[in-house]
């Protein structure tokens, strides 16, 4: 007799195996498209300082978006009052949504400001409708500025910010200018330091590639300013996602406004501490970009914008997608490893081993060209970069969650990152309030950890070292992320 194959194994090995490597495909896709934004980034041509301002400088209104800031609106206060510029032709708002001991801190406070002569209006809304973006439209109504600068809470901007921006808007298409952000507190833990490498590459590559190719790219919601007839003309502020910043930038470019990236201009600002705020401001930016893809891809490919616009916008906007090919890469690549050990195939190990490649390299080299770009002894700062790719495989459950969510779901409720005053390693955060909680997928995140430590303790008996080191990153991000999220949220206030 014959003996028959288990056809029903054959085909679900194959399936398997086709959708790795079609999952590596997508991350690989988006590491091709990395590594294009660094070639246009090492194209540009150093960033031009601003026309000589010609005539009066432009009225501005400065915008403080605050709700439950007690920690900082003092501090932010007093940044706004401190910046450089004429007095009459300044106006500071205080945009204030707080429910709790935030508003009076900022009345006495700006009681102080105005006593010196500084023109400091204290808003408050009765409700909080349309979060950010409804505090952001009822200041717009009632500013008397030309040009609005927004600042965050956690933003310390330089004196002399409205002096490097202003004169851009001699421009008359010049809807925008964005500056870089720079980190208070990036030496506080690793936490921070990642995220401070992670933000470089956004800022220092993509924002100057993108300017580079005439590509949109997007106000990030703080640390720019913004002439207020591109705000009317783009339909104003919008609540219908949740990210309000890149929604009214691409409506914006989309109208025929020109943005600007100030790379030689840094405000500073803290970066989050704990890791469940981290986690939901994370969260946050993944979800509210899907929505806006949704949004506006679809008008975008209708409208006469030249393709290559719309082949980089659709490469934006969607890039958070990778997070559900990162996931899904973590469920199948043990059985898949055991399955390429069984079937020997040569052709499976090249084309795996080439998207691996791609995809990784392509990571390292976009850090890295930020990195250079920004330090002196940059190199030393290399070794940070596997922290980088770690906290990012551990952060797929919680952006896979936003990117579902944003698909399949509605708008959801703006969850503001809390900010602790946090600058030194001194400072604490532990006994402060406005904690984020804990949530029940930290403990599939610690799932995943323990799942690969499993596997990677059969693989070292099995005599199959090649793929541990692999296993290593989606070990300790799962951990990082999943330990950390628990113990963060168990410290005593």
């Amino acid at each position: 007799m014959i003996a028959s194959t288990p056809l029903p194994t054959t085909i679900v090995a194959d399936l398997l195996l086709t959708v790795y490597l079609l999952v590596w495909a997508v991350l690989a896709t988006y590491g091709i498209h990395r590594l294009h934004l660094v070639r246009l980034f090492r194209k540009r041509v150093a960033a031009s300082a601003p026309p000589p301002l010609v005539g009066d400088w432009p009225r501005v209104t400065v915008q403080l978006p605050v709700y439950n800031e007690r920690y900082v609106v003092d501090r932010l206060l007093d940044a706004a009052a401190a910046l450089d510029y004429p007095a009459d032709r300044l106006e500071i708002q205080l945009l204030d949504d707080s429910t709790d001991n935030t508003t009076d801190i900022a009345a006495g406070k700006i009681e102080t400001l105005r006593a010196r002569g500084v023109n400091v209006v204290h808003v408050r809304r009765a409700d909080r409708a349309g979060f950010k973006a409804g505090a952001l439209q009822a200041g717009l109504e009632c500013a008397s500025g030309e040009l609005l600068a927004v600042f965050d809470a956690d933003f310390v901007p330089s004196p002399s910010f409205l002096k490097e921006t202003a004169p851009y808007f001699q421009d008359a298409d010049v809807g925008m200018v964005q500056t870089r952000w720079e980190h208070l507190n990036e030496s506080y833990s690793l936490l921070a330091r990642a995220q401070a490498i992670s933000l470089d590459g956004h800022f220092v590559v993509e924002h100057a590639a993108r300017m580079e190719r005439g590509a949109f790219f997007n106000f990030n919601g703080t640390a720019g300013l913004l002439r207020k007839a591109c705000i009317v003309d783009a339909g104003g502020w919008q609540a219908d996602t949740l990210t309000e910043d890149l929604d009214l930038s691409y409506r914006a470019q989309m109208k025929g406004w020109r943005f600007v990236f100030a790379s030689h201009v840094a405000c500073p600002a803290e970066l989050p501490v704990e890791m469940n705020a981290f986690k939901s401001q994370q969260h946050r930016w993944v979800k509210g970009s899907i929505q806006v893809a949704r949004k506006l891809l679809p008008a975008l490919w209708r409208s006469n914008a030249p393709l290559a616009v719309k082949i980089e916008a659709t490469f934006h906007l969607s890039a958070n997608v990778a997070y559900v090919a990162l996931l899904l890469l973590a469920l199948l690549v043990y059985p898949v490893v055991l399955q390429r050990y069984e079937s020997q195939s040569i052709v499976f190990t090249v084309a795996d081993t080439l998207l691996f490649l791609t995809a990784t390299i392509s990571t390292l080299v976009y850090f890295a060209v930020a990195q250079r770009r920004l330090r002196g002894g940059w190199a030393v700062r290399l070794h940070y970069l596997p922290l980088v790719m770690s906290l990012g495989i551990g952060l797929a459950v919680n952006n896979t969650r936003a990117v579902l969510s944003a698909l399949f779901g509605g708008r959801g409720v703006f969850e503001r990152t809390p900010k602790f005053r946090i600058a030194t390693r001194r400072d604490s955060w532990r006994r402060k309030r406005y904690r984020v909680p804990v949530d029940a997928w930290a403990l599939l995140e610690i799932a995943l950890g323990v799942y690969f430590a499993w596997a990677i303790g059969s693989l070292y008996h099995a005599g199959r070292f090649a793929s541990i080191p692999f296993f290593l990153l989606y070990l300790a991000g799962f951990l990082y992320v999943g330990v950390l999220s628990v113990a963060h949220a168990s410290v005593r206030r």
